[in-house]
């Protein structure tokens, strides 16, 4: 685990680096514990006046969770051991939420699930040219969780409904239009901006000096029938929705069909719960939105979709799951509702 995130002071700076490329920087329980422990010790360090999240070279930032460890634990019976997991993951994201210096996350490459969760969470996040943003959950049977909850209401429009059921990918551009990233910096001034973090500059005067415009991405460009599609708070709706819209003449006909058709590719329970966390979340505050999450996921690790989907994506690499239910109609109101519920004992503990 030495070698799977490394620690150093670095002038003023406290470095983080996420040291797993050969898997994508996907985080271990391991991982998770050391961050947290080394982010308390930090913040009563005079010395250290920021803290920078970065990852070794490769094409992720962080791809997400250990979900196969996570799967062989479940698969193995040992599902509260894989639970420990979000009990130290969530109030984890919680610590960088509320973080006492600035916490500035370097993202050049994939960023996904548990990656997002140590990022988007800080106080700064920077995109560079390969960055790469998704919640890709509800195609495995899971739910966009670590803190998606709080994060994807408070996107603008209907975009965080569009992210969390589509599973689509936000580039530089329009993850800084979405409130994702806070700056676009080229990547190759990444190494530069990094030796001028760790100076004692403000931070956010720093930023400013290496930012540059976003520019206009795919997916605010469609902005409008995004918001207008996935208004509704039923999944079958905004599936109808799309349904028309694909069988229009409009310009906007030909995405319509093809969003309608991902969308039916994914668990139907996942996305009942995805739109329900969406819904909800916009009028929570952090910590409820972390418990509620660590409700979902003590039911979803006890269900099949989960260990389906991952069989199918990650293990057999089919891509043919067979969800239970496997229709929309068939997942009722009080299923979802059952995921939300309190579990007497069970609760999520937040400092």
């Amino acid at each position: 685990m030495a070698d799977e995130i490394l620690f150093e002071r670095r002038g003023a700076a406290g470095l983080i680096t996420l040291n797993r490329p050969q898997a994508l920087n996907a985080v271990t329980h391991d991982m998770v514990r050391a961050l947290r422990a080394q982010l308390a010790a930090w913040v009563y360090d005079a010395a250290i006046t920021r803290v920078l999240i970065t990852a070794a070279e490769g094409r992720a930032f962080s791809a997400g969770g250990d979900i196969r460890h996570l799967y062989d634990l479940g698969k193995g019976g040992r599902r509260h051991e894989a639970l420990k997991f979000w009990r130290d993951e969530y109030p984890l994201n919680l610590a960088i939420k509320k973080y006492r210096k600035p916490y500035v996350a370097l993202i050049d490459g994939i960023v996904m699930g548990g990656g997002v969760g140590v990022s988007v969470h800080g106080s700064h996040r920077v995109a560079g040219d390969r960055y790469s943003f998704a919640m890709p959950e509800v195609g495995i049977g899971f739910f966009p969780d670590v803190g998606a909850t709080w994060f994807l209401p408070r996107m603008p429009g209907e975009l965080g409904a569009y992210c969390a059921l589509t599973g689509e990918r936000f580039g530089t551009a329009d993850a800084c239009a979405a409130g994702l990233a806070t700056h676009c910096i080229p990547s190759r001034r990444f190494a530069g901006l990094l030796e001028d973090l760790s100076g004692t500059a403000p931070v956010d005067a720093v930023l400013a000096a290496f930012a540059v415009p976003a520019g206009a991405g795919p997916i605010m460009m469609r902005r409008a029938v995004i918001d207008r599609l996935f208004a509704s708070d039923r999944v079958e709706d905004i599936l109808s929705a799309l349904d028309r819209e694909a069988g229009s003449d409009g310009g906007d006909a030909e995405w319509a069909g093809k969003t309608a058709a991902t969308m039916r590719r994914k668990s139907p329970l996942s996305l009942k719960i995805a739109l329900a966390q969406v819904r909800r979340g916009k009028n929570w505050d952090f910590e409820t939105c972390m418990r509620a999450e660590f409700r979902i996921v003590s039911r979803v690790i006890e269900a099949h979709d989960f260990y389906e989907g991952v069989r199918a994506v990650i293990v057999d690499k089919d891509n043919k799951p067979r969800w239970q239910p496997a229709t929309l109609a068939a997942v009722s109101e009080e299923e979802v509702e059952r995921h939300f519920a309190s579990r007497a004992g069970e609760e999520l503990a937040l400092p």
